[in-house]
């Protein structure tokens, strides 16, 4: 692996690399792992595959947090990349698919601009396709981590893509199992949204409980986005039980941040909050936003 970027080259470990990149990655800095990625050369297929398949995740990241659509070009360039050797494309096809559910996923639960669940306006069959997708990443996941990934999105689809709400818990369980083995990200996200269907019928001391798990965890793995999406929740919590400076106080910090790293959407969510939405309000009856 060597660093193209200047007369002078440099040779890296590519897991070192790309151990880098998802660093930068998660904490926010996209410019920086976006460049970092594309100033690196590899002459093995390989290797040039996973370089791509991680700009790709970069850029996804990039979109789901600062509102920019930059990851469908760059999973066009991974499918090409991981084509070059068919040797390298078992594992890699996984990586690869699990990318596009998560585009998909994206473009079908943020319409122009905005997070619209459920499935009012929406292609049926895309909707039925994307599950299908999920349902055959779980069983076809190299590991338990990668397997619960999968049931993470699963969950995902049938709370905010097919109004399956009641579905949903449970693929967010065996989610949780699975980050409980490694992956404090994967066990962030499926508290996160357990704690929603807590928050959602009025468990709101359970709910307070797996919010602030996910904001540590989130916080250990060094999410920076994602640390500040889920202090807006906390803020919601303020607010229903009562503490309506302190839930203020928080989303103005949560804005600010969010805005100081490019993280539009969620600055977004923050300033909306503050006029009074509700981020986790369900959708309201025959309408496809909130």
């Amino acid at each position: 692996m060597t660093n193209t970027a200047s007369t002078i080259t440099t040779v890296v470990s590519l897991d070192q690399l790309l151990a880098a990149v998802r660093e930068l990655r998660i904490s926010g800095r996209w410019t920086r792992a976006a460049d970092l990625l594309d100033a690196a050369d590899a002459s093995d297929a390989r290797d040039r595959a996973r370089l791509a398949v991680a700009a790709a995740e970069v850029a996804l990241e990039r979109d789901w947090f600062g509102g920019t659509s930059l990851a469908g070009a760059r999973l066009d360039a991974a499918e090409r990349a991981c084509g070059e050797g068919k040797e390298a494309r078992p594992q890699g096809d996984w990586e690869l698919d699990f990318l596009r559910l998560r585009h998909g996923y994206l473009g079908l639960v943020r319409v122009d601009g905005r997070f619209r669940p459920g499935p009012d306006g929406k292609d049926p069959a895309a909707l039925t396709a994307l599950r299908t997708s999920a349902e055959n990443l779980r069983d076809r996941a190299p590991d338990a981590v990668r397997r619960g990934w999968a049931e993470m999105y699963l969950g995902l689809v049938a709370d905010n893509l097919l109004a399956e709400r009641d579905l949903a818990p449970a693929h967010y369980e065996a989610a949780l199992r699975a980050g409980e083995s490694g992956d404090d990200l994967l066990s962030r996200e499926a508290l996160r949204h357990l704690g929603d269907h807590d928050h959602d019928s009025g468990d709101h001391p359970r709910a307070l409980e797996r919010w602030r798990r996910a904001t540590e965890l989130g916080a250990r793995a060094g999410t920076v986005p994602g640390t500040l999406s889920q202090q807006l929740l906390l803020a919601v919590l303020a607010r229903d039980t009562g503490d309506e400076a302190g839930a203020a106080a928080l989303a103005r910090e949560v804005a600010r941040w969010a805005g100081a790293i490019g993280a539009v959407t969620t600055e977004a969510q923050a300033n909306a909050f503050l006029a009074g939405a509700d981020p986790t309000a369900p959708p309201s009856p025959g309408a496809a936003g909130r």
